[in-house]
């Protein structure tokens, strides 16, 4: 079994200003769309210049992408709680997505607004960037799940995660449940077909996975006194 290690904090935090651009946008488009926001309309909300702003966001797209990598920020951070390395794989991938979801749960329509501008008419570069980023997205999913396959049963498990994955975001964009709680619902039922029929690996394999229990847990396990 693998010991949990408590994961470093010493990374690097997002600059505080392009943060703060980044919020300014949203906020705006929150209020008006995302269609009607202008860059240089950010920055005299905020006092800045152009320059500044292109500092950090070259295009208007730049924006989505920062918005999408801050939601891979929230769910590795909470993946790093040391009660995720209890979870079995099924709970992890399950964590993971819903915890990526509500972390913009705040700015559903912004966030429904954005997708819609990727892909409108004309758009094709930001429509490869956003392929790109769904494959990013779904990678850190399985790297903070500890998913380890190799050859065609990895590529089988990226496949049927990315599948569950956007089933769930559509889905997310227009659920005006309490808390996404039908949200919750539907990737459960998602997660849950695709074990039935050995698509993910079953929640038995989760204890490769566990982080070491104490000498007392280990010899009940040992006794038979837990069963899985």
């Amino acid at each position: 079994m693998m010991a949990y290690q408590k994961p470093k904090t010493d990374t690097q935090p997002p600059d505080e200003l392009a943060e703060k651009i980044l919020d300014f946008a949203v906020r705006m488009a929150g209020q008006n769309s995302w269609e009607s926001i202008r860059l240089h309309q950010v920055a005299e909300e905020m006092g800045i210049d152009l320059q500044t702003v292109q500092r950090y966001y070259r295009q208007k797209d730049d924006l989505v992408e920062a918005w999408y990598d801050r939601a891979d920020r929230a769910m590795l951070a909470d993946a790093a709680q040391e009660d995720y390395q209890w979870l079995t794989p099924r709970e992890r991938i399950h964590r993971s997505i819903f915890c990526w979801l509500t972390s913009m749960q705040n700015q559903r329509k912004v966030s429904r607004e954005m997708l819609g501008y990727k892909f409108e008419l004309g758009h094709l570069h930001l429509q490869v960037l956003g392929l790109l980023r769904i494959s990013r997205t779904v990678q850190w999913f399985l790297e903070a799940a500890h998913r380890d396959s190799i050859d065609l049963k990895r590529i089988g498990e990226e496949v049927v995660t990315t599948g569950i994955y956007l089933s769930t975001f559509a889905h997310w964009l227009f659920d005006d449940s309490s808390g996404a709680e039908k949200t919750a619902k539907l990737l459960d039922r998602l997660l849950s077909r695709a074990e039935s029929f050995n698509l993910l690996t079953a929640a038995a394999e989760a204890d490769a996975y566990r982080p070491e229990t104490s000498d007392s847990s280990n010899q009940q396990q040992e006794n038979g006194s837990i069963v899985h």
